[in-house]
Order: C-alpha cells, then sequence, then structure tokens
C-alpha cells in the first residue's frame, strides 16, 4: 500500500520507472523506424511513431513528477501535484496530433496506391519484440502506479498497453499484406492512428475534469457520505463537497452535531471524522469538517447575529447592578435565533430575592429583543 512509502521514495519509484520505460521506448523507436523503412511497413513506421511518443510521454513524466513531488509552498498550499495534471493534458493533445499526422500519411498514400509500402517478413518480428516489450512496461508501471496512486504513471501505463495492442494490430496488417491483401498494412495504420487519438482524448478529458475540480464518482462520494454518517456524535451530514488533486482526494463536509455539546467535543468528532475518511479511503488525502449545531444550508439570516459582546452589553444593561453576581453565561445559535443561559454561582442558592429579581429581568430580556427565543437561568454545580 501507498501509506508504506514516503514522499521521497514515492517521488523515485515513478522516476525510476518512467527511465525503464524511457529507454525501452529508445530502442523499440530505432527497430520500429528502421525495419519500417527497411522493410516497406507503413503500419510498423506508425507504431515507431507511436513508441516516440512514449518516449516523449516518458520524458515528460519524469519532468511532471520532479515538480509535483515538491512540498507545499506559500504559493502553493495544497502542493503541485498538478503539475502531474497539466503534464497529462500536454502528453495527451501530443497524442492527438501524432495520430492526425499517422492518419493524414497513410490517406495520402491511399489516393495514390503506387505509394502503398509492401511490407517484408523482417516487420512481423519486429511488431513481435514491440508487443512483448510493451506488455511488460504496462505491468510493470501499473504495478507502481498502484502503489504510488499515481494517476499519470497509470495514464503511461495505458499508453504501454495501447503501444503493444497497436503492434498487435501491426502483426495482423503485415501479415495480411504479405498473404496478398495490399491494403492490410494501411489499414492497420489507420487502426493504430485511431487508437492513439482515443487515448488522447481521453487523458486530456480527465485531466480537465480534474483541472475544474469536478467531485469524485458517486460510487466513491456515497461510501465517503456512509462513512461520516457512521460516525459517533455525528447527527446529519448537510454539505459534502469533494475534489481532486493529482493522486490526492480533497473532501470538504459540514456536519452535524448535538446543539448542545461543548466546542472541544464538537472539534474532537470533526477530529474522528477526518482520521476515518484518510484510514479508509487510500485517495483521501486531506478532509476540511465543517460542524454545525443544525442543518443551516438552506437557512437565510436577515439580520446580523447578536455576538457575545452584544450580548454582554444587554446584560449589563437589564440586570444593572446585579450583573456582577453571575458567574457566566453561554449562547446557543438554534433555527435562527439565540437561546442565552445565564449561570449562576451555587452561593446565591439562598440568596431567592436577588435570584428572582434576576430571573424577572431576564423574561423582560428575553421578550423585548426579537433574536432571542429564550433566557434560562441555570446554578453553577
Amino acid at each position: 500500500m501507498a501509506e508504506t512509502y514516503d514522499a521521497v521514495k514515492l517521488a523515485k519509484l515513478k522516476s525510476r520507472v518512467t527511465l525503464v520505460g524511457a529507454l525501452v521506448n529508445v530502442f523499440l523507436s530505432i527497430i520500429k523506424i528502421g525495419f519500417g523503412i527497411l522493410g516497406q511497413s507503413a503500419a510498423l513506421l506508425a507504431d515507431g511513431v507511436h513508441s516516440l511518443s512514449d518516449l516523449a510521454s516518458d520524458l515528460l513524466v519524469l519532468v511532471a513528477v520532479k515538480l509535483g513531488a515538491r512540498e507545499a509552498d506559500h504559493d502553493h498550499p495544497y502542493g503541485h501535484r498538478r503539475f502531474e495534471t497539466i503534464a497529462t493534458v500536454i502528453l495527451g493533445i501530443g497524442l492527438i496530433i501524432i495520430a492526425g499526422g499517422i492518419a493524414w500519411d497513410v490517406y495520402e498514400r491511399v489516393l495514390q496506391p503506387e505509394r502503398l509500402l509492401i511490407p517484408q517478413r523482417s516487420a512481423l518480428g519486429i511488431a513481435a519484440i514491440s508487443i512483448l516489450a510493451n506488455e511488460w512496461l504496462y505491468q510493470y508501471t501499473k504495478r507502481v502506479a498502484s502503489i504510488t496512486r499515481s494517476k499519470l504513471l497509470l495514464a503511461n501505463a495505458w499508453h504501454h498497453r495501447s503501444d503493444a495492442i497497436s503492434s498487435i494490430v501491426v502483426l495482423i496488417g503485415v501479415a495480411g499484406s504479405l498473404l496478398g491483401y495490399i491494403w492490410a498494412d494501411a489499414m492497420a495504420a489507420v487502426i493504430v492512428a485511431l487508437m492513439v487519438a482515443k487515448i488522447g482524448v481521453s487523458l486530456v478529458s480527465d485531466s480537465i475534469k480534474e483541472l475544474v475540480d469536478t467531485g469524485l464518482s458517486e460510487e466513491l462520494v456515497d461510501k465517503i457520505r456512509v462513512e461520516i454518517a457512521a460516525t459517533k456524535g455525528v447527527r446529519n451530514i448537510h454539505l459534502l463537497r469533494t475534489r481532486q488533486m493529482g493522486e490526492d482526494a480533497l473532501v470538504d463536509a459540514h456536519i452535524v452535531v448535538n446543539s448542545r455539546i461543548t466546542v472541544s467535543e464538537g472539534h474532537m468528532i470533526a477530529d474522528v471524522v477526518r482520521d476515518i475518511l484518510i484510514d479508509k479511503f487510500d485517495d483521501v488525502q486531506e478532509v476540511l469538517v465543517h460542524v454545525d449545531p443544525e442543518n443551516d444550508e438552506f437557512e437565510v439570516v436577515h439580520e446580523k447575529p447578536l455576538l457575545r459582546e452584544d450580548v454582554e452589553r444587554l446584560l449589563k444593561e437589564y440586570l444593572v447592578e446585579n450583573y456582577p453576581l453571575i458567574d457566566s453565561f453561554r449562547i446557543h445559535y438554534i433555527k435562527g435565533f439565540l437561546e442565552l443561559e445565564v449561570i449562576l454561582p451555587h452561593t446565591m442558592f439562598s440568596l431567592s430575592q436577588q435570584v428572582n429579581t434576576i430571573k424577572n429581568r431576564c423574561v423582560v430580556l428575553e421578550q423585548e429583543n426579537e433574536q432571542i427565543s429564550r433566557v434560562l437561568v441555570f446554578f453553577k454545580a
């Protein structure tokens, strides 16, 4: 699992697998383009260009991994992971352009049949080598992508898999041409181009969704919601937002707790929710939990609420000389109104006249202030 590695080891794993892929793609590009020219195979040439795009993507990944591995700083408080996302967009656009170039070249050759390339048998062996090499790269890169939770590496792994599949298409196309179907090699080249284009469009689309803060999948959000709701102390969830940043998922949640508990207890419940989500979901790395005493998502407050200093001023105004006798007061904001609890020291229990005066003046305070729903008087234990 990814949690067994620190950030430095993860970055080294990413760089190592990408470097291995780059070296393999240098070799494959050389032999496929070389034998594509010597062996007269348009499909093998197209596959060689595909391998060059793999090489370019490997170099892009190396740069993106280096930039994305940097720690958060003042200008980038959430880190630099979206450098990998931007690199994925660039990679996808590059693949689309390459696919267009391959398809255009084949189109021009089809218009002039005499320019169609007739492959030689050597192209079959090169295609077979490419299939084996790229499938191995796919398995290796995918395994590291799973460990590091890197979408960019996973995209690169599928790039290797697409190269293996395209080499299978080349193998079939070359074999067809050798059997007398002269269009087979050209058709194989077109199919390879379409495959490359599809991968490019998919990479660009997914990365743009991330850059515009598209939420996580509905299935994953539902699982997160279930975990939050099952946490002791959480009465309800009235707002849950998610987004992706590189390989990490960020979660913002508004939870409803008992309106009478202390601030510290509400904070502790929020910390428990955060720890549970990070522990249960590998992708979730950052959770911001907002604690509410009630579901206020659709509540509209028309007046400026009374704050502590406002309440203190009112108590001094209504209790007058009795104000110094109170021990403290607590405020609850419930359903758009304020509930006030006035706490008297237990030593006043026997002073019934003064206690009654305070209670009566609190009743007047409640009646004369529309924002105050009720005022309760308690003795401190």
